[in-house]
């Protein structure tokens, strides 16, 4: 069976990138990064995509008249290279209405908080602030609304008294970094469906959660 053929948009160092090019490398796995796109041009994630044979595009948001032309640029390359799933990894840009619609039930997301909770950015000092003793990361299907749509999966860190901003980032990102790749695996095996905005995965136990805790 052919592999998936996945598009991951960066717009920085692309650890999460990094993690599914990592994934990919096994035989098993049922997917393959086709595509990298950065709207930044010396973003560190694309000389770590060129380094390992994968094809790049730049797409650069600056001088472009509106969101839409924008996203109609990084669609075609995404296009152009046959891509199935986009996969969003750190890409610093909010779409217009036009890219989540055609890309529907086919792009998704990673975001460093248990949504719904914590939206937009800064999220770990959000919930440093906020006091919660929980946090972690989400895996979401992408829709018009901004860090929206059905929740696939999520992983959830301890949050610690003598946390900064800065390690319980670390701590998430060790998380998103095993996260993301299961989330592909699903989807390029056809497991992941939606019933009644909810999202189910064929094949898991019954009874199974989706919410995963890091490793001891």
């Amino acid at each position: 069976m052919a592999k998936l053929k996945v598009g991951v948009l960066i717009s920085g160092r692309g650890s999460n990138m990094a993690a599914l090019i990592e994934a990919a490398k096994a035989d098993d796995y049922p997917a393959e990064i086709a595509l990298v796109v950065s709207n930044v041009a010396d973003a560190p994630g694309v000389a770590i995509a060129q380094g390992q044979g994968i094809a790049t595009a730049i797409v650069s948001h600056r001088g472009q008249p509106d969101r839409e032309t924008f996203d109609r640029a990084v669609s075609a390359e995404l296009e152009r290279h046959g891509v199935e799933l986009v996969v969003l990894a750190g890409f610093m840009r909010i779409f217009s209405l036009w890219f989540p619609q055609r890309w529907k039930g086919r792009i998704i997301n990673i975001h460093p908080s248990l949504l719904p909770a914590f939206k937009g950015l800064h999220v770990q000092q959000q919930a440093i602030d906020a006091g919660v003793r929980v946090s972690g990361c989400t895996v979401h299907l992408v829709t018009e609304d901004l860090d929206g749509g059905p929740i696939i999966a999520q992983a959830a860190v301890p949050v610690l008294a003598d946390d900064t901003a800065d390690s319980l980032a670390a701590r998430i990102l060790r998380q998103e970094h095993r996260l993301y790749p299961l989330v592909v695996r699903w989807l390029a095996e056809r497991r992941v469906s939606i019933e009644k905005g909810r999202v189910r995965v064929a094949g898991l136990p019954a009874g199974a959660t989706l919410l995963f805790s890091p490793e001891p």
